[in-house]
């Protein structure tokens, strides 16, 4: 009697083992309660902490991990950051939603509701690398087509002529930050006969006398000040930022070091080759392709307080000699060519009736502004695909149960 002998299963390989483990329902439950765990983690950290902190400590790529703070307190655990949780649903999905699923009309639904999560994490990364916020102060009557950013600080170099400004040269915000005392960089400008060496950076500062206050850390001083360096406020767009920066000539020699500081009124000047530049640090503006006019600004304020019931600016948008008037009011924003306006505020505080207004909008630039909406209306189609499929397979099966009982 002869028995059969199986042959020994193959081994799984390593590449298999890994799909099979990312594209699986284990990861896609833990990444789903590690999401709703940060969530409600910012929430309460927030209140403490300010918006935008939070939202860089719990959901930036420049926190792959974390430690939650609760009234002040730390929590002794150790978090995955949202930025990377999020990237790893997004691969989950892929693989295991949308490549690794069942095909077929009967599994429809389910595949278009994956691509509209997949959709929706996209938009999400989209917006955390390439969206703007800024604002916009307009008096009545005046127009604008500046927006001032929050949070990024640069330097800017332009060289002063007769009748005005040549073009301006800036250095971002991402080569100024991590240039300490001690670790100073040179950045170069191809069409200036001068370079710039900048060192001492800091995100919250303010020039302090040395006769009043002495430097504690060894701080450069420049003609009887230095930068004292000052505590993060919690609304991060109050953060005032600064530098030492020397000027680097063509022949390699350089300048007697200067501060800049985004709080000075006006910019170091300097005389290069016979040439006038000016140097300035400031937020950094960034322009739009529309010009948007303030035709009139309303306040209403509840009966007997100082409190604004509501605000609105009457608009006007202006575009290659086109037209288009809107109104901007809290809740109701105006949205075109990816802008996104917002009435934020308002000034100047205590005017009295007649005096000219000016409104503040705060704006955001985002290029994914709309699809987290359209990919929740793929989930919901994708979802009434399955209930419809799954409603027509069983009034199907119904009705064979009753032919074949008559």
């Amino acid at each position: 009697m002869e028995i059969d002998k199986q042959s020994p299963a193959k081994p799984r390989s390593v590449p298999s083992i890994v799909y099979d483990f990312l594209s699986g329902f284990q990861v896609a439950t833990v990444t789903f309660l590690l999401l709703l765990i940060l969530t409600w983690l910012a929430t309460l950290e927030q209140i403490d902490s300010g918006l935008y902190p939070t939202l860089n400590k719990y959901f930036s790529w420049k926190s792959p991990w974390l430690v939650p703070e609760i009234n002040g307190k730390k929590v002794p655990i150790i978090l995955p950051g949202g930025y990377y949780v999020s990237a790893l649903l997004l691969l989950n999905m892929i693989l295991g939603g949308i490549i690794r699923i069942r095909k077929g009309w009967r599994h429809a639904g389910n595949l278009i509701s994956h691509f509209g999560i997949v959709f929706m994490l996209l938009g999400g990364g989209v917006a955390h690398h390439f969206s703007e916020r800024g604002n916009m102060a307009i008096f009545e009557g005046e127009a604008s087509n500046v927006a001032e950013d929050y949070h990024e600080y640069v330097v800017e170099v332009a060289e002063s002529k007769e009748g005005g400004t040549g073009k301006i040269h800036v250095i971002r915000g991402r080569f100024l930050e991590g240039l300490t005392a001690g670790n100073p960089r040179i950045l170069c400008f191809s069409e200036l006969p001068l370079s710039l060496e900048i060192s001492g950076y800091q995100g919250n500062c303010q020039p302090e006398s040395e006769l009043i206050n002495a430097p504690r850390n060894r701080e450069l001083v420049v003609d009887g000040y230095y930068l004292r360096e000052l505590e993060s406020n919690v609304e991060t767009e109050r953060n005032i930022a600064g530098c030492y920066a020397r000027i680097v000539k063509v022949d390699g020699s350089k300048s007697d070091p200067f501060i800049l500081w985004g709080g000075q009124y006006h910019p170091f000047t300097a005389k290069v080759d016979g040439r006038n530049f000016t140097i300035d640090m400031r937020k950094r503006l960034w322009p739009m392709p529309f010009e948007v006019k303030l035709d009139k600004f309303t306040a209403d304020f509840h009966p007997g307080t100082s409190l604004p019931a509501k605000f609105i600016s009457d608009v006007t948008r202006v575009e290659n000699g086109r037209e288009a008037e809107f109104r901007i009011q809290m809740n109701e924003p105006m949205r075109y060519e990816g802008y996104t306006f917002f009435q934020a505020s308002y000034g100047p505080s205590g005017a009295k009736p007649g005096e000219n207004m000016y409104s503040v909008f705060e704006i955001v630039r985002n290029p994914a502004d709309n699809w987290p909406e359209y990919s929740l209306y793929v989930v919901a189609f994708g979802m009434l695909v399955t209930f419809l499929t799954k409603l027509g397979g069983h009034l199907g099966a119904a009705s064979r149960k009753r032919n074949y009982a008559a």
